[in-house]
């Protein structure tokens, strides 16, 4: 049996061609992942009437993102994200303080919440206040629910 050269160069090429093919398209295939040197931090923040976060009506819904930059609808999202990060993402702590503030004892209830992700961790906060002047004295003017 006789070997022809040009027959076996023919054949090797074809097949590294081949599966050459198969190895990009498979490559191609694959989702490009995200490569990131921060933790994700992004979170809806709303306010709402009434006193459950679950059936309260939505009056003013915003987006923050945190890391690398600042950003989203939120109005002041820099001055936000610095506030979240002194209370290392705990929204519990921001209402911490005592108000200075005088409110009447209207019930007009008021609910507060965030959802998302605060430096790769879930987060799910809300808060429910009797009014809205409760809620900015509670929240000593904090920038993160002021929207």
């Amino acid at each position: 049996m006789r070997r022809n050269p040009h027959a076996i160069f023919a054949t090797i090429t074809a097949s590294t061609l081949l599966l050459g093919g198969f190895a990009t398209a498979t490559a191609q295939a694959a989702p490009a992942k995200a490569e990131s040197l921060y933790a994700p931090s992004a979170l809806v923040l709303t306010v709402a009437r009434g006193e459950d976060p679950m059936t309260a009506t939505v009056e003013r819904a915003v987006t923050l993102a945190c890391a690398p930059i600042a950003e989203g609808t939120h109005p002041a999202p820099a001055a936000a994200c610095k506030e979240l990060a002194a209370v290392q993402g705990k929204f519990a702590e921001l209402a911490a303080g005592p108000s200075n503030r005088t409110c009447t004892r209207q019930w007009d209830p008021v609910v507060v919440t965030a959802h998302g992700v605060w430096q790769g961790k879930p987060v799910q906060f809300s808060t429910t206040y009797g009014n809205t002047c409760e809620m900015a004295g509670s929240m000593n003017d904090n920038a993160v629910f002021a929207f």
